[in-house]
């Protein structure tokens, strides 16, 4: 009761719906668990980042280009568009930029969906794409993994209905780096409607090894209904600037330049991509250098988790069930961050040799 009578009923200043919705997590900070634990530094292997640092000269075209930070950037980033064309070989007008691929993903439902709209993608997978699909007022068709971790493709074509507007496909899949290989993406592809756009969610691309996975933008980028999704935050060293790019239809890109946040591609961000994209050896050195580690590392784990899949991606998955938050918090108490997923498994990026040697013994201890 008030002094006037009885309080009013709570006004709901938000959609009800987002109440049931799951927050994105991030990598705990690995400053602060060590502060907690009294070490001198924690190891963050949660998060996907590749360890090595900047590549040669981003560092000093960051430097430059935030001198005209009170400048707005180039909105329609016409020079990163025009390396970028030039780089995988295909027409500025099919490449759109946003603060991520996982923004332009975003972007991709926006431009596709109204409400009631379907969007299919395997599950578990980028735990991003139920937030966007929820909050765009689509909804999340989700089809449940195979029993090795990886997309069911002919389930997923037998999802789609004639409310279905776009079908995600993350290859290598995050979080379980399990990956589908060319002829089962063939027949999928043939399976889906002409007017359901394929989104090919590649941010991995550059760990793959597997000869039978294949380059969606070399295999299957000149096909109308497909989008191919790439980013810089991830082997190209970028995470901190947020670059992503699409390759797709010429209308499909145009689509997506129009309702894109204006100037979310910041200028800092455009300066430091074209200067990584100036170092592509120096990305396959360190590409490889990941690849040896995540060899070593999956023969390792694998001896206390035998059924760790096979991994194409810049991380492991431990498939721990019930065990996943237990484990995670195993290893936090020996100062090493994973990326637990509760009820399901854990992810754990691979990091230098030494991080994956303290990851190694927080597993051993934890199982």
């Amino acid at each position: 009761m008030t002094e006037s009578g009885p309080r009013a009923p709570r006004l709901r200043l938000t959609r009800a719906d987002l109440a049931a919705l799951p927050s994105y997590v991030p990598g705990r900070n690995p400053a602060d668990l060590a502060r907690e634990l009294g070490l001198p530094e924690a190891v963050k292997l949660a998060s996907n980042e590749v360890p090595y640092g900047p590549l040669p000269g981003v560092v000093e075209a960051v430097a430059t280009a935030a001198a005209t930070a009170h400048r707005y950037p180039d909105m329609g980033v016409l020079a990163l568009r025009a390396a970028l064309a030039e780089r995988f070989d295909v027409d500025p007008e099919r490449i759109a930029t946003g603060c991520g691929s996982v923004a332009l993903a975003e972007h991709l439902v926006r431009t596709t969906c109204l409400p009631g709209d379907e969007v299919v993608y395997s599950w578990r997978s980028f735990e991003a794409y139920p937030i966007m699909t929820i909050t765009n007022g689509a909804t999340s068709v989700q089809v449940p993994n195979t029993p090795g971790h990886g997309h069911d493709l002919t389930a997923m074509a037998e999802a789609i209905t004639d409310r279905t507007r776009l079908a995600l496909v993350c290859n290598p899949n995050n979080p379980t780096g399990t990956s589908v290989r060319r002829e089962e993406l063939d027949r999928f592809l043939a399976a889906v409607p002409e007017d359901v756009l394929v989104v090919l969610d590649e941010a991995y691309r550059e760990f793959v090894t597997d000869p039978e996975v294949p380059d969606g933008l070399a295999g299957y980028g000149d096909r109308p209904n497909v989008v191919v999704l790439r980013t810089l935050s991830k082997a190209w060293g970028l995470a901190g600037l947020r670059i992503g790019f699409l390759v797709g239809h010429p209308d499909v890109a145009a689509a997506i330049r129009k309702v894109v946040t204006p100037f979310s591609t910041s200028a800092v961000a455009q300066a430091a991509a074209l200067a990584a994209l100036q170092q592509e050896d120096e990305v396959r050195r360190r590409c490889a250098l990941v690849v040896a580690e995540r060899d070593r590392v999956l023969e390792a784990v694998r001896k206390l988790v035998p059924d760790v899949p096979e991994s194409q991606a810049n991380f492991v998955w431990l498939p721990l069930g019930e065990r996943a938050v237990e484990f995670g918090r195993a290893c936090e108490a020996r100062g090493v961050i994973v990326r637990p997923f509760a009820g399901d498994g854990v992810r754990v990026t691979i990091g230098t040799p030494a991080e994956n040697d303290a990851f190694l013994a927080a597993a051993e201890a934890a199982l």
